[in-house]
């Protein structure tokens, strides 16, 4: 009699990624895929190739469809070559590894024999996803540290200074024109020439107050 309660094969999806036409064929890491697929005994939902795309570039419409996929249930695991086949940095390998856990669904990177689904695999998991906050946070430090140095040496950060002639652009305002045409024929934007007036005008006001006590 055939067993009722055996779980059916794990339907998992490929994906392999080459920079280039010349002298790059994907098959290298689809043939490595299959033979593990079927030493397992699974079955190959689709097959997701990127041919000619950049590992930096944010878009892939292959890795763009598999993801699309995963968010539907259509399979159960996901298999690459290596990370770097797949993952672009740090942080979209943490974040896509995410995704999955969340949709249940496995990563296994075969050269790396890194399975998500596997304690071995959740500790390294949670060693990258440390990795990448310490990235970020020394990252953060050395910006902080940058800063700290240049105000020392009296470097004044922030956007340029910009120098704007409040009598002229109160005199053209008292002839009638708008604040934008006065914005405009000085060279400015409607919001700095708002604000250096406005400034002007509280000082003016203070001013007037302070003498008519």
């Amino acid at each position: 009699m055939s067993d009722s309660t055996a779980k059916p094969p794990k339907a998992v999806a490929l994906y392999a990624r080459v920079s280039t036409h010349n002298g790059q064929d994907p098959e290298v890491q689809l043939g490595a895929l299959r033979a593990h697929v079927a030493q397992r005994g699974w079955q190959i939902a689709e097959e997701f190739v990127d041919v000619g795309i950049s590992g930096s570039k944010d878009r892939r419409p292959a890795l763009d469809r598999m993801m699309k996929a995963a968010w539907e249930g259509k399979f159960q695991a996901v298999m690459v070559w290596r990370f770097d086949r797949f993952a672009r940095s740090t942080k979209h390998l943490i974040a896509a590894l995410e995704t999955f856990r969340s949709v249940n669904v496995s990563f296994i990177s075969l050269q790396e024999q890194f399975d998500l689904s596997s304690p071995i695999g959740a500790a390294m998991f949670t060693i990258i996803g440390a990795m990448s906050q310490l990235e970020r946070d020394i990252v953060v430090e050395r910006v902080k540290a940058g800063l700290d140095r240049a105000r020392m040496k009296g470097v004044r950060l922030g956007p340029p200074r910009v120098e704007v002639d409040v009598p002229r652009a109160r005199a053209l305002l008292g002839e009638g024109m708008s604040l934008r045409q006065v914005a405009k024929t000085m060279g400015l934007k409607p919001a700095t020439l708002h604000r250096y007036v406005s400034a002007a005008n509280s000082a003016l006001v203070g001013a007037a107050s302070s003498g008519s006590r």
